[in-house]
């Protein structure tokens, strides 16, 4: 049986995609939301118009998670450490599997490394790549990135749908760092076209910032062909170039002057701000993130981080 923890949508379309030849059961903190979905059957709040199926169990009691071998963990990057320090004991027989992306703005870390903070002596996994919670509902075709250092292609076979592919790799530092990059990308792609300045800007800054990312990963001890991949240039295509993504939508509020709807996660851009701090101690070169920081903490307007990045001395590519 299969357990998935975060009631948001995400967490929701995974559980719906899962749940077509295998139990699955659905965890959400609100007792209200959880008693909600059970009366009517759907993810209102998160996932409208996506009807749950009856052999999916929702439930807000984490005893219900006691049959799961494998659970996935789908909360915002943020808020994993919290919800391991308070539930973790609960699936300690299970195989966690991290579903968020980003790096903890207090520590540096990305998903796979909090699970191993909090659940000593567990082999974490992580499940990243390009989708959209609606797309995977609906039964689109997906494929993701599985990262895993053990019993890789029993997971693999485990989490597969004929419709959700997954394709795996051992190298779970590359695999984080992609998806989390990527959407301090998207917010500054976003924030280009937001500003007027063009789809040019936006395959300049998709192309650099894909440097970018690559560059830091590597520095991380990720392998730059796994940047390459799924979880890195196939996630930073889909969302520098989608509304779909809430990354992309702050971007474009950003870039357009205008305000911005603070409910909900936008990862990016706590992952910015780690980014920032990091590459600055370690001196990795990260013009666009810290362009994008300073957007976000309105130290400096669009056009002054695109009339810095423009100024960078020439070099070869």
């Amino acid at each position: 049986m299969i357990g998935v923890m975060g009631g948001g949508a995400f967490g929701t379309a995974l559980a719906v995609a899962l749940c077509g030849s295998r139990d699955v059961v659905l965890w959400a903190r609100s007792d209200a939301a959880v008693e909600a979905m059970r009366v009517t059957r759907r993810n209102a709040d998160h996932l409208p118009g996506v009807d749950l199926p009856e052999r999916l169990r929702v439930t807000s009691d984490t005893a219900d998670l006691a049959g799961c071998d494998v659970v996935l963990l789908s909360v915002p990057m943020q808020k994993l450490r919290g919800l391991l320090a308070d539930h973790g004991a609960a699936i300690a027989h299970a195989r966690p599997v991290a579903c968020c992306k980003g790096i903890e703005l207090e520590t540096g870390l990305g998903p796979h490394e909090v699970i191993e903070a909090q659940l000593p002596g567990r082999s974490p996994a992580l499940l990243t790549g390009p989708s959209f919670a609606a797309d995977i509902a609906r039964g689109l075709p997906t494929a993701l990135t599985l990262a895993a250092d053990i019993d890789a292609q029993a997971l693999q076979a485990q989490l597969s749908t004929p419709v959700l592919r997954l394709y795996r790799t051992d190298d779970l530092t590359g695999a984080a760092m992609g998806g989390a990059l990527k959407n301090v990308m998207a917010i500054a792609c976003a924030a280009a076209i937001g500003g007027g300045l063009g789809d040019s800007a936006r395959a300049a800054l998709m192309t650099r910032g894909y440097a970018e990312m690559t560059r830091y990963a590597t520095a991380h001890g990720a392998r730059a062909e796994t940047l390459a991949g799924l979880s890195g240039l196939g996630d930073l295509a889909l969302t520098c170039m989608s509304e779909g993504s809430r990354n992309y939508r702050l971007g474009l509020a950003i870039g357009a002057g205008k305000g911005f709807d603070p409910a909900g996660t936008v990862e990016g851009a706590a992952t910015a701000r780690a980014v920032a701090g990091v590459a600055v101690r370690r001196g990795i070169d990260m013009p666009i993130t810290q362009g994008v920081t300073a957007l976000l903490d309105g130290t400096e307007t669009l056009g002054g981080v695109m009339d810095r990045l423009l100024a960078r001395p020439l070099k070869e590519e």
